[in-house]
């Protein structure tokens, strides 16, 4: 972490992944890990997201609705953590497996935000899937270190405001993100060197965010949807194929 070329580098991933957070809401983690996996192993790069990920996506969370969107998605949250447990040794022991998963995961995200499926869940549907959607979202955090599949479209089926979406993932990447760093903890991966790196991260992530939340509805939204799903669809179809090839 002395090297200013590698530390130059984190502050601009995590500067310009700030700014898609500020801008939609989400996309911290995803481009950071994304971007950072091409310098350095998974599992390091999501011991630096820790810090800037539960800062941010805490500002994010804490809003008048945060009770009631706690009591809904419990049975959600809850789930991630054994998930992630069970997904961490891939991350950590997997080498160039856990990176192609990672691509897979950008590269299927990437497809869903560009394809934008609309459906809806019923009331008895979001009950009886929240546990496995929780299951599987924390098993694809452990194994790749990005939070996005499938519990963001099952979010964004679930007829919430645009606001209360918003804080509901926050929550999500919130308790996503203890979870990560739980099982990044027990497998030995944060380490004081990577805590500290992972400080230095959030000024950057910080300042991103509060650009992006400026800019936010000075871009048109569907170009910019356009432009972050499909830059997300080629970077994991390049990590994919690094990985899996």
């Amino acid at each position: 972490m002395n090297d200013l070329p590698l530390l130059a580098l984190i502050g601009l991933v995590f500067l310009l992944a700030g700014m898609v957070k500020g801008l939609i809401g989400l996309g911290l983690p995803t481009i950071a890990i994304g971007l950072l996996a091409l310098a350095m192993p998974p599992a390091e790069a999501a011991a630096l997201l820790l810090v800037p990920s539960l800062v941010t996506n805490l500002v994010q969370a804490m809003g008048p609705g945060w009770r009631d969107l706690l009591r809904r998605f419990w049975p959600m949250l809850l789930a991630l953590l054994p998930g992630t447990l069970a997904g961490i040794g891939l991350l950590t022991g997997g080498g160039a497996l856990a990176l192609g998963l990672l691509g897979l995961a950008l590269g299927i995200y990437g497809g869903w935000g560009l394809l934008a499926p609309p459906f809806r869940l019923t009331p008895r549907a979001e009950r009886w899937s929240a546990l496995p959607v929780g299951l599987a979202g924390g098993l694809i955090t452990g194994a790749t270190g990005v939070f996005v599949m499938p519990v963001v479209p099952w979010l964004g089926a679930l007829g919430l405001s645009r606001d209360m979406l918003v804080q509901a993932l926050g929550l999500s990447f919130l308790a996503a993100t203890l979870a990560l760093g739980l099982a990044l903890a027990l497998a030995g991966q944060v380490t004081p060197v990577a805590a500290g790196a992972s400080l230095l991260a959030l000024p950057p992530a910080l300042l991103g965010q509060a650009i992006g939340g400026r800019l936010r509805g000075r871009i048109p939204p569907l170009l910019f949807r356009r432009i972050f799903f499909g830059s997300l669809l080629l970077l994991g179809a390049q990590l994919a194929w690094r990985g899996l090839a």
